[in-house]
């Protein structure tokens, strides 16, 4: 029985919808006839492989866009946390590699600092997968570190030529003015910005990255791997770097 009546007027949203008991949630019962997730069933010695074993699963599976996940970062000294959908484009023996605008973003403020000398970087950031077909969750703590302008550059040329005309384009988070005629919104100020950067490129195909556009990596520290179990009994097992060896703790974890 839910302990919230749906007939609660108060409540805007009363989830999940569509099941015969609002308010009670289905259950996970994708793994139950495989034994659910035992520590056998993971690489004993590192995340970044039991991860693209996981990914390769998901890929092969009925998953739309098995690489998007949650970039969540922190600004200091508030605390305050924001997070935002993104797309893993890379997975390499380091970590986890990601492509975004860091000059004027809100996670390049939160990773890096405001650059005036008030407030510094926390290089702290964390990733979070869901693949729902499979029941499965990750989540990756660790540490952000920018990759070089050379491999930004290598990645940069194969996004198509509008992508790379709107990485010059757009001033990531910055307020965009109404121009103050008809019923622009602000979306003028911005189709300008593309204009000017068309105008900029007109004619050539080798377009350089902009400096402030480019790769992030997130060098893991913590990787949890979580399957869904009937009765929320849920598997959960995490991987810890173990400081000051080149190596890993693995370890279950209680739902």
């Amino acid at each position: 029985m839910a302990l919230h009546q749906a007939q609660d007027t108060t409540k805007l949203i009363f989830a999940p919808s569509g099941t015969p008991t609002p308010g009670q949630a289905p259950q996970f019962l994708l793994a139950e006839h495989r034994g659910g997730l035992k520590r056998s069933d993971l690489d004993p010695h590192s995340p970044i492989t039991q991860f693209h074993a996981w990914f390769a699963a998901a890929t092969s599976s009925t998953i739309s866009h098995p690489e998007t996940c949650t970039l969540s970062t922190a600004s200091l000294p508030s605390g305050r946390v924001s997070a935002r959908v993104v797309y893993l484009k890379e997975l390499d023996p380091k970590g986890f590699v990601i492509y975004s605008n860091f000059g004027t973003s809100r996670k390049a403020r939160d990773l890096f600092g405001s650059g005036d000398g008030e407030s510094s970087g926390n290089r702290w950031a964390a990733l979070t997968f869901w693949w729902e077909g499979l029941e499965r969750q990750v989540r990756v703590e660790g540490r952000a570190e920018r990759l070089t302008r050379e491999e930004s550059q290598a990645y940069y040329d194969t996004r198509v030529r509008g992508s790379r005309i709107g990485a010059w384009a757009s001033r990531q988070s910055a307020v965009l003015r109404p121009s103050g005629t008809g019923d622009d919104d602000g979306r003028e100020m911005l189709d300008r910005w593309y204009r000017e950067a068309e105008e900029r490129f007109e004619g050539k195909e080798e377009i350089p990255c902009p400096e402030f556009w480019g790769g992030l990596r997130i060098v893991p520290e913590r990787v949890e791997f979580w399957q869904g179990r009937q009765n929320r009994l849920h598997d959960r097992f995490v991987y810890e770097r173990v400081e000051g060896e080149d190596g890993w703790s693995l370890e279950r974890l209680s739902p």
